[in-house]
């Protein structure tokens, strides 16, 4: 298995409100701020970072209605967006400039990867579609330069928050889609049957913390259906009843604590998670479990979370958290120190600072 290492350091301009951001990551790194600061477009960038490793860029932009509206105040005044993503002493720098068509085009695709004496750099002319040596990192003989590759192309945004009875979540999947669990856990049934009969004892896991917030629930009802082997969905089973339920009998805030459970422990970890808003429609028990499953994890990936719940921040330390303010419509990025705040946190809680707005990042 290559080794998947977090970003140390991350570099965006000309990103939606990302106009100028050097940002210093953590092993856990928890986002405060206001609505529309910027939080969510970090997200967004963790996004596209993920569809450039796929070398799907430009299906990305497109689903966003064009580049233009990617770009910070549109294509007009910022004709160009560029970004640098720093592991250990190796990096991977691009650029990508608007064109007519309301595409982007890569004027700069350049990767360095350094371990010890060796090095390796690759750099390509300008006027591709996609990433031309991020992929082509993938492929190279060199065990450092593959951990360089899969540390980026296995960071992974989770979008949790559609748990309707129309979401893939709720509907029959395919039994053979079960080597990874997808962005919005849509496959979730057939990942967890895989983990059910490959990793029994992370399958156990997760029931068991599941059970912690919902304690009426037994155990899953993982099978293949029966006119069709290869379809599969998450049924459940009540503790007082012998009746196999739907997961839209789920509530939402039910489904999704089960969604970030299994992606929290999952065996094979991606080197970076995002979530944002996590919080969505848990029980403030479940917040609380939230919170611990959030600081276990990060000792196994990077973790990065969007929240504006005060109970969450209670889970961590002032260390842990980046405030997102805007100023000017850009945003602005600061990690606080803890040490900064030891007076106010001899009376008061990191939730309760945030509520104040002690910490900064509060409504004005």
């Amino acid at each position: 298995m290559v080794e998947k290492r977090p970003i140390d350091k991350l570099t965006i301009k000309g990103f939606k409100s990302l106009q100028d951001v050097e940002l210093e990551l953590g092993r856990l790194n928890v986002l405060i701020g206001p609505n529309g600061a910027g939080k969510s477009n970090l997200v967004s960038y963790f996004d596209m970072l993920g569809y450039m490793a796929e070398r799907r860029i430009h299906y990305w932009t497109g689903k966003r209605a064009g580049a233009n509206r990617l770009l910070t105040f549109g294509a007009k005044r910022t004709p160009q967006m560029s970004s640098k993503i720093t592991i250990g002493k190796s990096f991977y720098e691009f650029t990508l400039e608007h064109t007519v068509d309301d595409r982007f085009v890569f004027i700069r695709d350049y990767l360095q990867v350094e371990d010890g004496d060796e090095s390796h750099h690759h750099s390509t002319g300008g006027g591709h579609l996609e990433s031309i040596n991020l992929p082509r990192a993938s492929s190279n003989d060199y065990p450092f330069v593959k951990c360089f590759y899969e540390s980026i192309s296995s960071v992974r945004v989770y979008h949790l928050n559609d748990t309707s009875d129309s979401a893939r979540v709720n509907l029959t999947g395919q039994l053979h889609d079960n080597q990874l669990l997808r962005r919005d856990a849509s496959n979730l049934a057939a990942y967890l049957y895989m983990l059910g009969q490959a990793h029994e004892d992370i399958y156990d896991q997760i029931v068991k913390t599941v059970r912690l917030a919902i304690p009426f629930l037994d155990n899953f009802v993982l099978e293949p259906e029966a006119l069709n082997t290869n379809s599969i969905m998450l049924k459940w089973r009540h503790k007082s009843f012998d009746y196999e339920f739907l997961p839209s009998q789920l509530s939402d805030g039910s489904l999704r604590f089960i969604c970030l459970v299994t992606a929290l422990l999952q065996p094979d970890p991606p080197s970076t998670i995002i979530i944002d808003e996590p919080e969505l429609g848990l029980h403030p028990y479940a917040i609380h479990l939230l919170g611990a499953l959030f600081r276990s994890a990060s000792q196994r990936m990077q973790v990065i979370v969007a929240t504006q719940s005060t109970q969450l921040l209670d889970e961590f330390s002032v260390d842990d958290l980046i405030v997102v303010e805007l100023e000017d419509g850009v945003s602005v990025f600061k990690r606080l120190k803890e040490s900064d705040f030891d007076v106010w946190l001899q009376d008061f809680s990191v939730g309760e600072l945030w509520d104040k707005n002690v910490l900064g990042g509060g409504v004005p």
